[in-house]
């Protein structure tokens, strides 16, 4: 899939809908990133159970719809022949749209994988998504779902400096098969990994080579070879203009470098981490 020439960084939006007394600044913070060229917008019937597609949905009023691609995703245990099809109308409406860019199944489950391959091509050729993609499988789950289909668009995981267990055989796997892959959670997670990110020596003091933040300095990180695609959860305008920012931002190999001195790149085969 092309994501229509979309720029690295795109928006997350989990927990993002849930909390009434943020909707308004949610929903600026979505319009200010589209302003500021993040037209990929990552989303899910899971958060919030429909909230946040609606939030989005609210968001993208007053933008072209062909500017922006949407991206939202299945739960595994609607990924029949059945479920799959109630599942996106719902999503549709709460996105208020009649497409998807992008149809994610969000983790694998029971259901088999042909069955919702089947699924998802029914309604690609129905019009309903553009493209299909996968979230949290790993090199095995990959090598078996392209034994049924060749059409995967996608593969969304975590990644970020200190998750980088992608890197010894799921990213070079995808790499041979140009296939770009959406990376979740680029600033971390948990209070003591941001802490390592935010406090650590060697990458505030290249932060500050750059004149730029700290989260700033990940996305770049993250989005250095130009074939991943990431996509921070921000509810502040500010925040979002800062990471739209981050695209302008070029590490060098020195740099690079510095980095994999403070977190290494794997050297064995890591089970798929998963949020």
């Amino acid at each position: 899939m092309k994501f229509k020439k979309a720029a690295a960084i795109g928006m997350g939006t989990w927990h993002m809908g849930e909390e009434p007394d943020k909707r308004a600044q949610e929903i600026k913070a979505l319009q200010t990133g589209i302003e500021h060229g993040l037209t990929i917008i990552d989303t899910a019937e899971m958060y919030g159970e429909g909230l946040s597609e609606e939030l989005v949905g609210e968001a993208i009023k007053p933008f072209p719809r062909d500017t922006l691609t949407l991206v939202t995703k299945v739960y595994p245990w609607h990924a029949s022949r059945e479920k799959m099809r109630l599942s996106l109308e719902h999503s549709l409406k709460r996105l208020q749209t009649d497409f998807v860019d992008l149809y994610l199944l969000h983790w694998r489950g029971d259901i088999p994988l042909e069955e919702t391959v089947e699924a998802f091509e029914q309604l690609k050729e129905e019009g309903k998504l553009k493209a299909w993609g996968v979230s949290n499988f790993d090199v095995s789950d990959m090598e078996e779902l392209e034994t049924i289909s060749t059409q995967c668009a996608t593969n969304q995981v975590l990644y970020n400096m200190n998750n980088r267990g992608i890197e010894f055989d799921l990213l070079p796997w995808m790499h041979e098969r140009n296939m770009p892959l959406m990376a979740y959670t680029p600033f971390g997670h948990g209070d003591t990994l941001k802490a390592n990110f935010v406090k650590n020596p060697i990458l505030l003091e290249l932060a500050a080579n750059h004149n730029c933040s700290i989260f700033q300095l990940l996305l770049a990180w993250c989005i250095r070879s130009r074939e991943v695609i990431t996509i921070p959860k921000s509810s502040n305008p500010e925040h979002v203009k800062a990471n739209a920012k981050a695209l302008e931002l070029k590490l060098d190999d020195e740099e690079l470098n510095l980095i994999n001195a403070i977190f290494p790149q794997p050297l064995h085969k890591v089970p798929l981490e998963v949020l």
